[in-house]
């Protein structure tokens, strides 16, 4: 059955379950069952507190439903053809349509890879399908070599998407050269950085794309077995991965003789445990195999030597996923998109200090500014932009300066960050610098494998500096060693996440290091976080003695009569600022 029209439910409030169950009820009450379905996919637009309703093939978008609303969007929309005005949250007129590309967060998005999440309903293949899928897999296996489709993806120009940016075509062709019979293909959805959902959305709103993305790779370089290493913590994700293999191998799509091309390709799953640094692809492999995920030296590369001492290929959820598509359209097409150097589009996880968060894609070359006030909508709270950090715990904070990079490999590379996986994180003048250091130092030595000496003991090292830094207990030469030991690490570390660990010290060093200097000499924290370094006053000539402050303090540490000035005791004091937030008369000042 193909439908014509169906509705999204984009959604992860607790809402979201019984609006989905009211639409089917209302649909079946109006038998338009089986005209209309209804799907539930990943966040079109990151908002807790409200349900996103999309209604296809209008594209037409109502926020904030609740349940109660949906017999009136079904009698209204799907039945007489005119829009619920009260929960369109866009202007138009009679002459548009109040669709989701009206939207300042879609403006400037141009989504390939995200193309299908949210119109295609991710556990019916015949969706995928309907929409083009397995296409290029078909075209392929029919009409293509595997080198002239490893040259197709070379002409494209395809980075891969999981950080370090090597030629996907090139780190294929590698692969395909090695005269051995057995060979692997792995995929790595271990998506590990706080706050990235780029591959679980993928994985969650468009499985096939990765099952065909891989299978064309496989293909290429000649392997009969394939693996997804997927983080256990997505449930959904696997869920639906499985669903989707499943349906593929009973299509045909997968396993034996597929397209009746002689080629087959067996697809499993690998569940990990959480472990940041299976995200580096030889430890990854060590997981597969059964062992404990740690990095190995290289030489050999995997497509060397990787899974079982096998020439092996590794790309991530992303890379896979344009696969197809330039399969499909051709190089031309896909080159034709991007940077001299970058092609193609980019996915990033939009979070922070920015009114508009969630997934966006975007053109490779874009600028930090076009993505944060034009897609993002700029900083919350009217506060200023302070800093952004690209790439997560491997990446770097790049500052206001910095706003008009176009955001590609090499651009990024020379201003001390990287493209990651694509984690993009918005700071405002609330935030510590220092601070967001130490937060991702104290993540990577925590993930550290331990099995090298630069990153067990340089990040822990450099830890104990951060800390001593925002206590107030460290000295400028403790700054000299902190850089010292962050370029030692970064030069001499056995792998990625060691090499990369440092990134946030220098990038922040590089650029704020006038607030380290703050904190050291002059024991200040200009965001007021670091709260060893702040201490809060009341102004007695503001202070009215209305004692709003002495309610909320919970360690009782200020003393004053009724209608008279007031005082903090500071050794009672624990710095929580719910003293400064309730009065009305700022009197309390931070200093």
């Amino acid at each position: 059955m193909l439908y014509r029209n169906h509705i999204l439910i984009s959604s992860h409030t607790a809402d979201a379950a019984a609006i989905k169950e009211r639409f089917e009820r209302e649909l079946a009450a109006r038998k338009l069952s089986g005209a209309v379905k209804v799907i539930s996919s990943p966040d079109l637009i990151d908002d807790s507190e409200e349900t996103l309703v999309v209604v296809y093939p209008e594209g037409t978008f109502y926020r904030g439903v609740k349940a109660d609303d949906v017999p009136h969007i079904v009698e209204e929309h799907l039945i007489k053809g005119r829009f619920v005005k009260e929960l369109l949250r866009c202007e138009y007129d009679d002459s548009t349509v109040p669709s989701l590309d009206r939207l300042d967060f879609f403006r400037k998005q141009q989504r390939l890879v995200l193309r299908r999440c949210g119109s295609i309903d991710p556990e019916d293949i015949n969706d995928y399908i309907r929409t083009d899928g397995y296409q290029a897999l078909a075209k392929v296996l029919t009409a293509m070599t595997p080198a002239e489709v490893i040259a197709e993806v070379k002409k494209a120009g395809l980075r891969g998407r999981g950080g370090a940016g090597f030629l996907t075509g090139l780190k294929w062709e590698f692969c395909a050269r090695e005269p051995e019979k057995v060979k692997y293909l792995i995929c790595n959805a271990d998506e590990g950085d706080p706050g990235a959902f780029m591959d679980r959305s993928l994985l969650e709103g468009d499985p096939h794309s990765i099952i065909e993305g891989m299978t064309i790779a496989a293909y290429a370089i000649g392997a009969s077995q394939g693996y997804i290493y997927i983080r256990a913590e997505y449930p959904l994700a696997v869920r639906r991965l499985k669903n989707a293999i499943a349906q593929a191998e009973e299509y045909g799509l997968l396993g034996e003789n597929i397209f009746g091309s002689g080629f087959s390709f067996k697809l499993l799953i690998k569940e990990g445990a959480g472990a940041f640094v299976c995200g580096e692809e030889t430890a990854l492999m060590a997981s597969i195999e059964g062992n404990r995920g740690m990095p190995r030296p290289r030489p050999p590369f995997p497509a060397q030597k990787g899974l079982w001492g096998k020439p092996t290929n590794i790309n991530n959820v992303e890379t896979y996923s344009n696969v197809p598509l330039i399969l499909l359209k051709g190089a031309d097409f896909y080159s034709s998109i991007g940077t001299e150097k970058s092609k193609g589009t980019k996915v990033f996880a939009l979070a922070g200090r920015i009114k508009n968060t969630g997934l966006v894609e975007v053109p490779m070359g874009i600028t930090l500014r076009e993505i944060i006030e034009d897609i993002g909508g700029g900083v919350q709270d009217n506060r200023k932009f302070k800093a952004v950090q690209i790439g997560g715990p491997s990446g770097g904070c790049l500052p206001r300066s910095h706003l008009d990079l176009p955001v590609d490999y090499d651009s990024l590379s020379q201003a001390g960050a990287i493209m990651g996986s694509g984690g993009l994180v918005v700071m405002d003048e609330t935030t510590c610098i220092v601070d967001v250091a130490k937060f991702f130092l104290k993540f990577t030595t925590a993930e550290s494998c331990g099995k090298c000496v630069p990153c067990r003991e340089g990040t822990t090292r450099m830890l104990e500096i951060l800390e001593a830094i925002t206590r107030g207990q460290a000295t400028l030469h403790d700054l000299e060693v902190l850089e010292r030991l962050a370029r030692v690490c970064k030069n001499t570390a056995l792998c990625g996440l060691g090499q990369t660990a440092p990134n946030p010290v220098l990038s922040t060093l590089r650029y704020f290091r006038e607030e380290y200097e703050e904190h050291i000499l002059q024991h200040k924290c200009r965001a007021g976080v670091c709260s060893d370094l702040i201490q809060y006053q009341i102004v007695a000539e503001r202070c009215v003695g209305c004692q709003a402050c002495v309610r909320v303090c919970p360690t009782g540490a200020i003393r004053g009569e009724k209608k008279a000035p007031h005082k903090i005791e500071v050794l009672d004091c624990i710095k929580c600022g719910a003293c400064m937030e309730k009065c009305r008369f700022d009197a309390i000042i931070r200093s």
